[in-house]
């Protein structure tokens, strides 16, 4: 019989706690703050109770079912119809959105995010210039393998919602990300899916 580890239990529920309580926007982030509660030296030998992002995920979702399962359908349309809007003003970007919203599993904090492609990074700042959009931006390095290679990213404001866009080089939009809940291939959705979507799961009056 499967012995169930509570410890790895325990740091996954409280992880889901602080990404839902606290905003706490990382599964790393949230993981390694949650081991914390066992001690700052023992916390470095738990690595076989570490749960995985996935099991982090499970228990956020029942929390977001949980506390605000009623007021969930009327948020997942509101902020798609956003995204949709920002598909539609990156067009030539090829945009594409991909995770919570697109998955439909949000919080009050949940941000947009979106995979734009460009042959020249710097061609989004202009265009967003030229919208008079205000933006924010920094350049977040991920590994891939053993390189590490830098992507732009813009953060825009709706209101209290952020709208993230991550500028990949062209080659890479028929080449999805891998997805940090799953490991699989990330999810992704174009204006047209998204806009099906949004049609298909409207929210009754």
């Amino acid at each position: 019989m499967h012995r169930i580890d509570r410890i790895r239990e325990e740091i996954a529920q409280d992880a889901a706690r602080l990404m839902f309580e606290e905003g706490v926007k990382e599964y790393r982030d949230a993981k390694r703050k949650a081991a914390r509660r066992f001690g700052r030296h023992k916390a470095v030998s738990l690595g076989s109770h570490l749960p995985f992002n996935v099991e982090i995920h499970a228990e956020l979702l029942r929390l977001i079912e949980r506390h605000e399962g009623e007021v969930l359908p009327e948020r997942v349309h509101h902020l798609r119809l956003l995204a949709l809007k920002y598909l539609e003003l990156f067009e030539s970007f090829r945009p594409l959105l991909v995770g919570s919203v697109l998955k439909g599993a949000v919080r009050a904090a949940s941000d947009i995010d979106l995979h734009l492609f460009a042959d020249d990074p710097e061609e989004v700042e202009p265009f967003l210039n030229q919208q008079a959009i205000p933006y924010t931006q920094e350049t977040v390095t991920a590994q891939h393998g053993n390189r590490f290679i830098d992507y732009p990213h813009i953060y825009l404001e709706e209101g209290e919602t952020v709208v993230e866009c991550t500028i990949y080089p062209p080659g890479e939009h028929h080449h999805p990300s891998k997805s940090s809940i799953t490991g699989k291939t990330m999810e992704q959705a174009n204006a047209k899916r998204l806009a099906e979507m949004i049609d298909k799961d409207r929210p009754e009056d």
